[in-house]
């Protein structure tokens, strides 16, 4: 039996003498140093506690970090939310300070839940105002978690042209140095032959054929080292009956200019490609997340699917992806950033699902059409076979197949919001042992 108030505590404070008394003969208390745990995220729920004096801070894992949920003082209960559910605990529960509790077991609660309206009504405001806490306080977990995801696929998006860039920028000044060093010694009148093969692209076996022809020619023309040049020659398009003009005389100053001119023609073309690139990339961000445009608008979503698929390409590395679009789909008035989340979370669950199978053979299918007045659009992946189980509850709240700390259960909640609240569409999931297909249908009608 405790010495502490019962009724101090919001949620009994209602309770009348008898059922105060009924409680008081089940809860002891207990007491937690600074740092020790109540109990673990995945634990079981048994036990509910009233804090008497000190703190006990509220933590749940979300994308490998701990977010702080809430601290509870004095008069506050904690754990009551698993054994309503009958759920494992869905957050830890550990001593901020030196802390003393009054522990309720299952068995006295559901008793009491039995036997007093009021404390029904009580444990289920405060029931609503933690879910609503704790769903707050995630979703900015997850959406800040989720830019981190995305800005680490652009980095790495990013890395190969931007360092395309720096490497032709660096190394241009020598080369026009060189070539015009080269071009020096030709005479003004000479005009340097011209590379009939520019831009083919050749297959390894004939690569090699053009490279060992330009290397025999080169011989015949005694231009010393032509294993150096014949690589560059080839891949400036030069064949070896383009150089079938050349004077002997002249043929290791000629050569030699024309290295230099392919090897400057090279290092602009890397630029401007990775120039491109990187244009490419910060174009899609901006389309995905809809920078300097009203919340809602006329949205291309093959585009945002494209713009997501272009963002998460580093997350589908090794996975192939298939796109079949309508080629005539409408526009929709809709809130396109948000849309783009939807896509964002169905496309990164299949590419989870296939990885965390250890398919070696991974297909992400998306299609878009028009059906209906309606567009439809379908994430189908080869993962496994999703059980009716987990189907029945897959968009609910908080609910997640992973282990504690690897998933907070929002993202397919945020996509059923998106989709059913928000757009007055469907989404519906499929799952057989091939494959797995997510439908998303959106009304082309929406609410302005």
């Amino acid at each position: 039996m405790s010495s502490f108030d019962l009724r101090s505590v919001e949620m009994l404070s209602g309770l009348d003498d008898d059922a105060i008394k009924r409680l008081e003969e089940t809860v002891r208390t207990c007491s937690f140093h600074q740092g020790d745990t109540l109990f673990n995220e995945g634990d079981p729920g048994d036990t509910a506690y009233i804090v008497t004096s000190g703190e006990i801070e509220i933590v749940k894992v979300s994308a490998d970090q701990p977010v702080r949920i809430a601290v509870s003082g004095p008069g506050v209960i904690i754990g009551e939310m698993s054994l309503l559910t009958g759920e494992p605990r869905n957050a830890t529960a550990r001593a901020l300070i030196d802390t003393e509790l009054v522990s309720i077991p299952k068995a006295s609660l559901d008793a009491l839940l039995e036997s007093d309206v009021q404390t029904v009504h009580a444990l289920f405001d405060v029931f609503i105002s933690r879910w609503r806490e704790q769903q707050s306080r995630l979703r900015q977990s997850e959406r800040m978690a989720q830019i981190g995801v995305l800005t680490a696929g652009l980095a790495h998006e990013m890395n190969n042209p931007a360092a395309a860039v720096t490497r032709g920028s660096t190394l241009l000044p020598a080369a026009i140095e060189r070539q015009a060093a080269a071009e020096a010694f030709l005479p003004t009148e000479m005009e340097l032959p011209t590379a009939s093969a520019r831009g083919d692209i050749l297959s390894p076996i004939e690569r090699a054929e053009v490279e060992d022809d330009l290397e025999t020619a080169l011989d015949r023309l005694t231009v010393a080292e032509p294993w150096r040049l014949t690589p560059v020659l080839a891949d400036a398009g030069y064949k070896s009956a383009d150089l079938a003009g050349v004077d002997p005389a002249t043929a290791g100053l000629v050569v030699d200019a024309l290295a230099s001119r392919a090897e400057v023609d090279a290092l602009v073309a890397e630029v401007l490609e990775g120039s491109k690139r990187l244009s490419e990339l910060v174009a899609a961000l901006k389309s995905y997340s809809y920078l300097d445009q009203a919340p809602v608008q006329d949205v291309d979503v093959a585009r945002g699917i494209d713009d997501t698929l272009l963002i998460l390409k580093s997350k589908t590395s090794g996975i192939t992806v298939v796109r079949s679009f309508d080629p005539d789909l409408p526009r929709i008035t809709a809130h396109g950033s948000r849309l783009n989340q939807v896509w964002t979370n169905l496309i990164d669950n299949a590419a989870d699902a296939i990885r965390e199978a250890g398919i070696d053979d991974g297909q992400i299918i998306v299609r878009a059409a028009l059906r209906d007045d309606c567009i439809v659009v379908q994430v189908e992946n080869n993962g496994p076979e999703i059980p009716p189980t987990v189907t029945d509850r897959i968009f609910e709240a908080f609910f997640t197949t992973k282990e504690p700390g690897k998933g907070t259960g929002l993202g397919l909640d945020t996509v059923y919001d998106v989709v059913v609240n928000q757009h007055r569409g469907t989404i519906e999931v499929d799952s057989t042992e091939a494959r797995t297909i997510f439908t998303v249908t959106l009304p082309m009608d929406q609410p302005s």
